[in-house]
């Protein structure tokens, strides 16, 4: 009897660390596919605690179906084998549905291990044009895609003058994607890419980088990769003379990108979501979320949020946790009311509407650029 108690002790001691309850036999299990390792790390906790901030309130209210939902987190680490072995274990879980999804050559390869379970993910952060065709029909993506972020990029570009460019990526399926699809517009629009670089992902020498755009000239660099090496990139770029223009992809986002290229982020743009402190509909959720994790809200946390909170509408709407039933009502959805914006699909299973904005590097933080060749406020 002693040693029985000393085992629930201990798994009670366990589930106050990890900040998520046992799942019961009668729990709705949702899984939370986030990068809670690794160099993008950060955004998946943050993405995971706006997951379990929805789950929560949720269950307040008396969960879905009258059960609980419990959220279980699977590590992709930003990798594609550890996506995948993330995705097969969570699979094996009994599963309700899927949230999350981030770095978008890790979320690739878990759309077959989901759809073969046929279970319903909604991917609340990867984006790359690749997922369109590789989805079996059981994922949703509720950030734009690559398409949209161009589309961004080049009206920025334009409204800025700018005729040449130098694009730069590492070769994954976020970062080529967005790069490809970037030079076929901006070359197709009549204009120049004068340098097109790849080069490896934790890379911390840009130098031979930073000559060879000194020597083209560009009036703009374009990195489509990721913030840990997007910041050493800008630093690099400055120190060694470059003063064109230097935009970034939505992997960079982050308010750490300043932490850690420091001055030299000043006056770069990005091309992102909006992010909650952006959204007039947020100030309830970054209340919420300030209260319960003792920090602001990173740049995925509403749509994560939306993610789980459309992923309990669509089960309730299914009135069961059929899993073919809440595919059906997620392709159904019409309008459904997030914080980051309504939330409909297109016959593809992607938001059928653009929500990039463009944000501008401005005394160390993120501000909201609104001048030409930005897009409607959000």
């Amino acid at each position: 009897m002693k040693k029985q108690a000393i085992l629930v002790l201990a798994g009670v001691f366990a589930w106050a660390l990890c900040g998520t309850a046992p799942a019961s036999a009668a729990d709705i299990r949702i899984g939370a596919q986030v990068p809670t390792s690794g160099p993008e790390a950060p955004y998946g906790i943050d993405m995971l605690n706006a997951i379990r901030m929805a789950a929560g309130q949720i269950n307040a209210k008396g969960g879905v179906l009258g059960d609980k939902i419990s959220v279980l987190p699977g590590d992709s680490a930003c990798d594609p084998q550890a996506a995948v072995n993330a995705a097969s274990k969570l699979v094996s879980e009994n599963i309700t549905g899927v949230v999350g999804g981030y770095c978008s050559g890790a979320t690739l390869p878990t759309l077959k291990v989901y759809g073969d379970a046929h279970v319903p993910f909604v991917i609340t952060a990867s984006n790359s044009t690749e997922l369109i065709g590789a989805n079996p029909g059981n994922a949703f993506m509720i950030n734009s895609t690559g398409f949209d972020q161009v589309k961004t990029a080049v009206a920025l570009f334009k409204a800025k003058g700018i005729k040449t460019l130098a694009i730069i990526n590492e070769g994954d399926a976020y970062s080529a994607n967005l790069a490809q699809l970037t030079r076929t517009a901006w070359e197709k629009m009549g204009n120049k890419v004068v340098d097109y670089e790849v080069v490896s992902k934790g890379q911390q020498d840009f130098s031979p980088v930073v000559t060879r755009i000194r020597e083209r000239h560009p009036d703009a660099v374009f990195w489509t990769a990721y913030y840990a090496d997007g910041a050493l990139l800008i630093k690099q770029l400055r120190q060694g003379g470059f003063s064109g223009m230097i935009a970034l992809g939505d992997g960079n986002n982050s308010p750490k990108l300043f932490e850690l290229a420091g001055a030299a982020a000043n006056g770069v743009y990005c091309f992102s979501n909006p992010t909650a402190n952006f959204l007039p509909a947020a100030k309830t959720f970054i209340a919420d979320y300030e209260k319960q994790f003792h920090q602001p809200p990173g740049p995925y946390s509403a749509l994560s949020y939306d993610g789980m909170m459309l992923m309990a509408h669509a089960i309730k709407v299914a009135g069961s946790t059929d899993t073919t039933k809440i595919v059906a009502a997620l392709k159904a959805t019409d309008g459904f009311p997030g914080v980051a914006g309504p939330v409909s699909f297109t016959k593809e299973n992607t938001l059928a509407r653009s929500n990039f904005v463009v944000l501008l590097g401005k005394g160390g933080q993120w501000t909201l650029y609104t001048g030409p060749g930005a897009p409607a406020a959000p």
